[in-house]
């Protein structure tokens, strides 16, 4: 029988109500019969329903990383519930008898195989297959120099509308003048900079913002916005020309390639040895947020690795105009053990994406590595900190497992102490969900004595100085998430 935990399910269901009700299915015997193939690929279930006939499910392991599970059902979510129900009831082991494969099933897997009724197409020639390859190859080498020759018109564009703005000054972003940035913004996207793009949106939905409230912590994100804006600019001007010169139009592992808004793709990554084998990865922390410079939400989760107390972090983009066809992920509470993921070019938390993964349930001797190395001393980790957020282009919080004595209130805020008396001021990082007022909500204040802390270190313009976001705290055996 195939092996399929909670936390796989859990992982497949479009959101946590369809998961429930998945499982309320099969606690309540909603399966009136259960049968799989012999080969253990090909699982059905006959479940009952609100309509006049029973519900047809199945669930194919031909991929077993990937099961596909199907329904008769009119529902529109995928995996249905009565899908979801079926892998309960595998995972709970129920009693399956034997059946066959049903020949709409074989059709579908030949034609995902990418056979016609089961017979292989054609090859081609060694010849024939060289020249399809030399000539998609030629076509995309050109297709991407285009592109290219394309971007850098586009930035020359952006350096001219930095230089005027820095000259005259942020005021005169306001009033009638937005509206002219809007159309700038609009032309970035016809020069392929979508990254450029949203940094001008940002700027502009600041300034909007100071207009209507006059809040000067505005002006001060906005100086933000504007730096990161010029550095992309200037870097990736010569990055482009320099590509251009060497005739290199492929993608590289420089971290500019996704900031002017390129996307990748895991064979790219997996090409330029950007990978991760092996690994087992245990999430920590998740929260959702929407961004508005982007018009999308983004759920995001913070992964160590048990291997060594790495943190990585994945995102998944949600934008507003496709959210029925984009499915929101879910925090996951399990450690997924993972063959190869790919990691994204960058500095400080690097991104990690994997195709298919298992899971396996949370040990407390997971926790207790984890605890193990978690950093000790506040102040190497406030000078690695400083030298990655320097950099314009890195992301604006590294998180990182501290090891504490003690949390606890200095006026009306929270303030971590270490063993060796340095201290870090709690706040709430931008881009992540407020969670460090809820530490004033543990039910034990134990959790605040002699723990690990996982966090996010951040830089408060406004108090200018380093600050620290609570995610999680880890104790000997639990895990306490803030943002789950």
């Amino acid at each position: 029988m195939q092996k399929v935990t909670e936390q796989q399910i859990a992982a497949m269901a479009p959101n946590a109500a369809a998961a429930s009700n998945g499982k309320k299915i099969s606690v309540k015997g909603g399966f009136v019969r259960l049968e799989c193939s012999a080969d253990d690929t090909f699982y059905l279930g006959e479940c009952t329903g609100s309509g006049k006939s029973n519900y047809i499910t199945t669930v194919d392991f031909i991929e077993p990383d990937t099961p596909v599970c199907r329904c008769s059902c009119p529902s529109r979510q995928f995996p249905c519930k009565h899908g979801l129900g079926l892998l309960y009831e595998i995972a709970a082991g129920k009693t399956f008898g034997t059946c066959e494969i049903p020949e709409d099933i074989l059709k579908k897997r030949a034609k995902k195989a990418g056979k016609k009724e089961g017979e292989e197409a054609a090859p081609l020639t060694e010849e024939e297959a060289a020249k399809k390859k030399a000539a998609a190859a030629k076509s995309s080498k050109a297709a991407r120099a285009k592109k290219l020759k394309k971007q850098l018109e586009g930035l020359d564009l952006a350096e001219k509308l930095m230089r005027d703005l820095m000259r005259a000054g942020l005021g005169t972003m306001g009033g009638a003048a937005l509206k002219t940035y809007e159309q700038l913004s609009k032309q970035l996207g016809d020069y392929y900079l979508p990254g450029p793009q949203r940094l001008l949106n940002g700027l502009i939905l600041e300034i909007a913002a100071f207009q209507k409230d006059g809040n000067e912590s505005h002006y001060d994100s906005a100086t933000a916005v504007l730096e990161k804006f010029w550095t992309l600019v200037r870097k990736s001007k010569q990055y482009l020309s320099d590509k251009l010169e060497r005739g290199d139009e492929a993608p590289d592992d420089n971290e500019l390639y996704e900031e002017l808004g390129g996307v990748w793709k895991l064979s790219e990554l997996e090409a330029l040895g950007k990978t991760l084998s092996n690994a087992e990865l245990m999430q920590l922390s998740f929260w959702c947020v929407y961004d508005e410079a982007r018009k999308e939400f983004i759920d995001a989760g913070a992964w160590a690795d048990l291997a060594d107390g790495t943190i990585y972090v994945t995102y998944n983009y949600r934008p507003i105009k496709a959210l029925k066809y984009v499915k929101q992920e879910d925090s996951v509470f399990g450690v997924a053990q993972i063959a190869s993921a790919a990691c994204y070019p960058g500095q400080g938390n690097l991104r990690v994406r994997w195709n298919s993964t298992q899971f396996r349930d949370i040990a407390p001797e997971d926790i207790r590595a984890l605890r193990g190395m978690a950093a000790s001393s506040l102040a190497a980790e406030t000078k690695n900190v400083k030298n990655i957020l320097k950099n314009a282009l890195a992301d604006p919080v590294y998180i990182r497992l501290v090891s504490f004595s003690e949390i606890g209130r200095i006026g009306d805020s929270f303030v971590l102490k270490n063993a060796t008396g340095e201290t870090v001021a709690l706040g709430d990082a931008p881009g992540i969900e407020p969670s460090a007022d809820r530490l004033s909500l543990l039910p034990d204040e134990r959790l605040l004595k002699d723990q690990v802390l996982l966090g996010a270190f951040y830089y408060d313009v406004a108090e200018r100085r380093l600050k620290l976001q609570p995610l999680s705290i880890l104790t000997e055996d639990k895990v306490i998430r803030l943002l789950y």
